[in-house]
């Protein structure tokens, strides 16, 4: 089926889909010209009306969950807001940081696209493991032949808008491919030696309250990442 969606479980009140990179989940104003959604394909797969519980940004790929009927996204959508749902992450990021894993404890503001002054700053913090480092033969920095980049796990305690590419950002260790709060020299360099444009994040793992778990493989562009 053209435009299908990689179905990783279902049960009489959910989905769990494997979220394509490049894809919005539902219309934004932002984005209204942007006719193709997962929720629009997901609901012509699937042959009804589906309520995504949660969103991933445009560039992430990875776990996304669908509710089926209003009940269930209610639940989902509170334990969501309450913080109940573990989620881990894979991101690709500029430099080597110091240490095997830590802790990035940074307040953010509600809206990203705002100026943060004027606004709240609410509790975040986001736990990093380093899976695997890399050294490129490309310059990206003046005055430096290479560029460093690390594999993180990472893992958002609240789920603050943008919150791991704006912690990533912060800790000086910005998300490849990140237009917004990344780097622009270093993104089309990498995307060069690459020979692919993508934001290198990937929900890779979600647990609901219920002890449940889900998991979606990362796309083989991970697995084939030049060393």
């Amino acid at each position: 089926m053209a435009n299908s969606v990689e179905l990783l479980h279902e049960d009489a009140g959910l989905l769990v889909l494997n979220k394509p990179a490049g894809l919005l989940v539902h219309p934004t104003q932002l984005d209204a010209h942007e006719a193709d959604t997962l929720l629009g394909r997901a609901e012509a797969q699937f042959g009804q009306k589906l309520y995504p519980a949660h969103r991933l940004d445009k560039g992430t790929s990875g776990v996304l969950l669908m509710a089926r009927d209003p009940v269930s996204a209610a639940l989902l959508g509170e334990a969501f807001r309450e913080g109940r749902v573990a989620k881990r992450y894979l991101g690709l990021v500029r430099g080597w940081p110091k240490g095997a894993e830590g802790v990035i404890d940074h307040p953010l503001a509600r809206d990203p696209e705002r100026p943060s002054q004027g606004q709240p700053l609410l509790p975040a913090q986001t736990h990093w493991r380093c899976l695997r480092r890399f050294e490129w033969p490309v310059l990206t920095q003046p005055g430096f032949p290479s560029t460093r980049g690390a594999l993180l796990e990472l893992a958002p305690l609240q789920g603050r808008r943008h919150q791991i590419r704006r912690h990533c950002k912060h800790a000086a260790h910005p998300l490849i491919g990140d237009a917004t709060h990344g780097k622009g020299l270093l993104n089309r360099t990498l995307a060069a030696h690459f020979g692919l444009t993508r934001l290198w994040l990937h929900a890779a793992w979600l647990r609901l309250p219920d002890g449940r778990c889900f998991q979606a493989p990362p796309g083989t562009e991970w697995q084939a990442l030049p060393s």
